[in-house]
């Protein structure tokens, strides 16, 4: 699997979001890149992308900034990914060109069935998962 850098970089940015989701103000996009040391400029373009796909929402204004449009457990690395990357065409085109042989037909069954696992993997793992991976070992956190 390949990720564009844009695609990695709103993955960051979204785990950024939902570390504060709940709070009360949005979070500036100056301080995600600064953070995280993204362009500030690239990173605007990613966020209205993930506006674009329902996947933030922004305030304008001095107070403003960017918010996660659903909580965090409800928004999947594929949503993101997917977002930024449109979804990876089916493969294996390179092989659609060869021969019908049991060699062909193998590997093109291990790559279909990989491209199927990874798909499966990043609409498994949740924002929810990416933030629990942020906190410190031995952390207590409290939600009500």
């Amino acid at each position: 699997m390949r990720l564009s850098a844009k695609a990695q970089y709103a993955c960051v940015a979204m785990v950024e979001l939902a570390c504060s989701h709940g709070e009360k103000n949005p979070v500036h996009l100056k301080d995600i890149a600064e953070d995280h040391g993204i362009s500030q400029r690239f990173l605007v373009q990613i966020l209205l992308q993930l506006k674009g796909a329902g996947l933030v929402d922004s305030t304008r204004g001095a107070m403003g900034g960017y918010l996660l449009a659903r909580a965090p457990a409800n928004i999947s690395l594929a949503d993101i990914i997917n977002a930024i990357d449109q979804a990876p065409p089916p493969l294996p085109s390179a092989l659609g060109g060869l021969h019908t042989t049991p060699a062909v037909q193998a590997v093109k069954t291990v790559l279909q069935e990989i491209q199927v696992k990874q798909q499966q993997r990043l609409e498994d793992i949740t924002l929810e998962d990416l933030v629990k991976q942020t906190q410190p070992a031995g952390e207590l956190t409290y939600q009500i």
